[in-house]
């Protein structure tokens, strides 16, 4: 198969300082270095590798630069893209995170794989899974997590 990796998922901003802190300050992104590109943005990635490139909703000529949607998908929700998901480590901290920043949170276990899944949602909707294999039961701090 040709396909080795996923490169990165694009997000159209309505807000671009709200989004990086998101991403930075409770998922554990940093940002990255970004070429010059004719509008603004940011690269954000984890361990030297570039995860989420964002640009800004609603700028003139984004026709040209946003290929896979329409003006009105940042405004809409309209994208066909369900959920992102991240493999993760440290559940426990990822959502000690979470709620200092005051973001709703739902958990998930998956008994037969022992997948604890927290999910979030980005400032402008879209859904975050966070994947945390390896654990035996649910930790009692994610509440009545089910599958």
């Amino acid at each position: 198969m040709p396909i080795t990796d996923l490169n990165h998922y694009f997000v159209r901003s309505r807000d671009l300082e709200r989004s990086r802190r998101f991403y930075c300050d409770a998922l554990g992104f940093q940002v990255m270095p970004r070429p010059g590109f004719p509008f603004p943005g940011y690269w954000l990635g984890v361990n030297g590798k570039v995860q989420v490139h964002m640009g800004l909703d609603g700028i003139a000529g984004e026709a040209a630069y946003y290929l896979g949607t329409s003006s009105a998908s940042a405004r809409d929700n309209a994208g066909v893209v369900d959920h992102i998901a991240f493999q993760c480590t440290d559940a426990e901290g990822m959502m000690r995170r979470l709620v200092a920043h005051g973001l709703p949170t739902r958990t998930r276990y998956i008994a037969e794989v022992k997948l604890l899944q927290i999910f979030v949602a980005d400032p402008d909707g879209l859904m975050i899974e966070l994947n945390f294999p390896g654990l035996e039961h649910v930790p009692q701090w994610a509440g009545a997590a089910n599958a």
